[in-house]
């Protein structure tokens, strides 16, 4: 630490030393004309000679992020968001000033070169520069093995400076967002209308989770950042918007693990007029097309230990089967709540005498199955107690019209035909009350505006939810979704500034 803030302070001497000498720091003047990434596709494989014949001039501007001087010259790596571009500075074709510039540049330093493009001996396209600016100075060193630090932490908390001296962690991001272009595009190509509902509800609704409270000053109330948009989606399907969706923060008040982040992206669709069944050529439909925009095998991706094959279709395991064939369970575990509960407490899950069977059975699921669920599986035949906004299955009223996605062991997306019945509604929030009186924080409140859209008329509606998070997580190889987010939510540490 002490030899680092020596650093700190011969840079902070040098931007002293610029400004004693009238030289501007700050500047926003220099407008550059290229991309290092556009001029080595334009480029690398011209030969030297014909390049300096045509005399590319170009204006480039970026960080430095290697620095050689031999002297009366020497060579800079510069790097923009399209990639790095080598520069070459020689006393000889720079002003006096400019050269002593040169000569007391620090790596991190931002810079604008002005030259014209040559091939050195061993064939590297460079920037001969016959002008160099300094737009930002830089106080604080980089890190010299950004992928050696033992404290992997730091690079979530410091992004910033993760996303300079790492490339991989930039080409992520890039990839995340090509993904997410590529939902949207998907959606839209099947007639479905982009929306955006409120963030901040009176009630907590649409999902099991526990919210995050503040509080409205003007109006005296509090409210809830929501933790899904699923009854504000409905109510727009209600008033005749029969194909919507919104991709947007969530925010739950859990804890944080490898595939949970307290605010995360999730889109969410309704579509009128279909029921479960389409929900699962459709989302079949849509890993398909997100795979083959961003130019990966969809029957070879690598997910940490595990090769997933994505080609259709996708296996469909019901919720019961699975505890027994996938989880081992016989059906006194699974029709008894003692034995079930007692087995749950062994395996260490959070569940109490007080939860209903089906819950434990979540649990168990949870614990006993889920890992096991390596390439894409629908699980379908979920209960009615653990489903309170899906609507109950035509032949089986004890189970409903609802599937979860898994892949690799974890779940991906939740959907289901929705719940139209305001009567059967109704009953459900009472029963989501009751138990949010006995101290269940996570359950629904009641929402009477809800019931009271219902009693308008829901027409047969199909929708779902799909975690982005996990999804950019399973095609971009992370198996932290702290990898896949700009900036995950962290605990303070003591040794922070």
């Amino acid at each position: 630490m002490e030899e680092r803030n020596k650093l700190i302070q011969r840079r902070i001497e040098k931007l002293e030393e610029f400004k004693k000498q009238g030289m501007k720091i700050y500047r926003n003047d220099f407008l550059p004309d290229a991309f290092s990434g556009d001029l080595h596709s334009a480029y690398d494989d011209k030969d030297g000679e014909s390049l300096v014949k045509d005399n590319v001039c170009v204006k480039i501007a970026g960080r430095v992020m290697a620095y050689r001087s031999f002297g009366k010259a020497g060579f800079m790596k510069v790097k923009d968001f399209t990639g790095q571009i080598q520069v070459y500075a020689e006393k000889n074709s720079l002003s006096e000033e400019d050269f002593k510039l040169y000569k007391k540049l620090d790596v991190g330093d931002i810079i604008g070169v002005e030259g014209c493009l040559f091939k050195t001996k061993t064939g590297e396209l460079t920037i001969k520069a016959n002008k160099i600016v300094l737009l930002t100075k830089s106080l604080r060193p980089l890190p010299e093995k950004w992928h050696g630090l033992q404290d992997k932490e730091l690079r979530y908390r410091q992004r910033y400076v993760d996303l300079i001296v790492n490339d991989e962690v930039k080409e992520t991001m890039v990839k995340r967002s090509k993904i997410i272009n590529a939902i949207r595009e998907f959606m839209i190509k099947n007639r479905f209308v982009e929306v955006e509902t409120p963030m901040m509800h009176k009630l907590v609704g649409g999902a099991t989770a526990k919210p995050f409270v503040t509080h409205h000053n003007a109006l005296d109330i509090d409210l809830y950042l929501r933790i899904a948009p699923e009854l504000y989606l409905k109510r727009l399907v209600v008033g005749g918007m029969e194909r919507v969706f919104e991709i947007n923060r969530n925010f739950r008040n859990e804890g944080m693990d490898l595939k949970h982040n307290p605010e995360f992206t999730m889109m969410e669709f309704y579509v009128a007029y279909k029921n479960y069944l389409f929900l699962l050529d459709f989302t079949e439909e849509l890993f398909e097309y997100v795979i083959n925009s961003i130019g990966l095998d969809k029957t070879n991706i690598q997910f940490g230990d595990n090769t997933i094959d994505f080609s259709r279709p996708w296996k469909r395991l019901d919720f019961f089967e699975g505890l027994k064939d996938v989880g081992g369970l016989d059906d006194d575990v699974i029709k008894d709540k003692e034995k079930a509960l007692k087995l749950a407490l062994e395996l260490g899950k959070s569940v109490n005498k007080d939860m209903s069977l089906e819950k434990i059975l979540a649990e168990l699921f949870d614990a006993l199955v889920e890992p096991k669920l390596i390439n894409p599986t629908f699980v379908i035949g979920y209960p009615v107690a653990i489903s309170p906004l899906a609507r109950r299955d035509n032949d089986n009223p004890n189970i409903t019209e609802r599937f979860e996605l898994f892949i690799s062991g974890m779940e991906v997306s939740n959907g289901f035909s929705e719940l139209n019945d305001p009567f059967d509604q109704k009953e459900r929030f009472l029963k989501q009350l009751e138990d949010r009186k006995k101290g269940d924080e996570e359950a629904s409140m009641y929402d009477a505006d809800y019931i009271r859209a219902l009693e308008y008329g829901l027409p047969p509606t199909a929708g779902e939810g799909i975690g982005i998070d996990r999804v950019v997580m399973l095609l971009t190889n992370h198996d932290s979704i702290r990898d896949v987010i700009l900036f995950p939510l962290m605990k303070d540490r003591d040794d922070e500034e």
